[in-house]
């Protein structure tokens, strides 16, 4: 029997890349791209894991072209992101519903990402979920990107809600460090050992959550080992 005190959750906070849409390939693509375009060589795995997934692009530019001049890494940012505001991309298997249903049933839900606006309006358009996000929190709303908590603190800010009744759903490293850095709980997205950097649980995507009634004012979490109450904004 799990005895441990439930968690009451007012808000939901989904990260984008990997999370929402699955980008993996495009992202790390069209870093590989630029990398032996500019500097003649490819990316190492570790490099990858290091400074491209869950990374804003302003780290990354950085620490793949340390000895190019500002006004090069500039444009090399800018054909990364041209690539990625322009193909396509696939849905995490059952997010739209998931997503759906906590909208139907008046759970406060945003957008925390490392990308930038037109690339979020592009691929959540595509995914026919716009409407969903309450608040969208970008790479230009912050100075300090993942894993440093401001972007989760930011989204828990323009919610006014409390870190600690927030639940995040996160799929990189630098992600799931930056929500718990910010005091909220994470469920990781696609990789077990996401529960070794902080997250609470993690699952291989949204096909084993359901929101069940719990009570007539909170809705119940399944498919999570930590047991997680949900508040809509109708409840009290």
């Amino acid at each position: 029997m799990n005895t441990t005190k439930p968690l009451a959750v007012r808000a939901v906070l989904f990260d984008m890349d990997g999370v929402v849409v699955d980008s993996r390939l495009v992202i790390e693509s069209a870093w590989r791209e630029v990398v032996r375009r500019h500097s003649g060589r490819d990316l190492t795995t570790e490099e990858v894991e290091e400074h491209v997934h869950g990374r804003q692009g302003s780290h990354t530019v950085a620490a793949l072209f340390p000895r190019h001049t500002p006004e090069v890494r500039r444009k090399i940012w800018a054909e990364v992101d041209r690539i990625e505001e322009t193909a396509s991309y696939q849905a995490i298997p059952h997010v739209q519903s998931f997503l759906r249903d906590l909208h139907t049933h008046g759970v406060t839900v945003g957008l925390v990402t490392s990308s930038w606006t037109t690339k979020i309006e592009h691929v959540l358009k595509s995914l026919d979920v716009q409407d969903v996000f309450t608040v969208v929190v970008s790479r230009d709303d912050v100075q300090q990107g993942k894993p440093h908590p401001a972007p989760y603190l930011a989204g828990c800010r323009l919610l006014d809600v409390d870190p600690a009744n927030t639940l995040v759903f996160e799929d990189s490293v630098s992600g799931v460090q930056s929500a718990v850095a910010a005091g909220t709980t994470c469920v990781g997205i696609g990789a077990p050992d996401l529960t070794e950097e902080g997250a609470a649980d993690a699952v291989a995507d949204f096909a084993p959550l359901r929101l069940v009634p719990h009570d007539a004012r909170t809705l119940r979490l399944e498919g999570t080992t930590r047991q997680i109450l949900i508040i809509p904004r109708t409840g009290s």
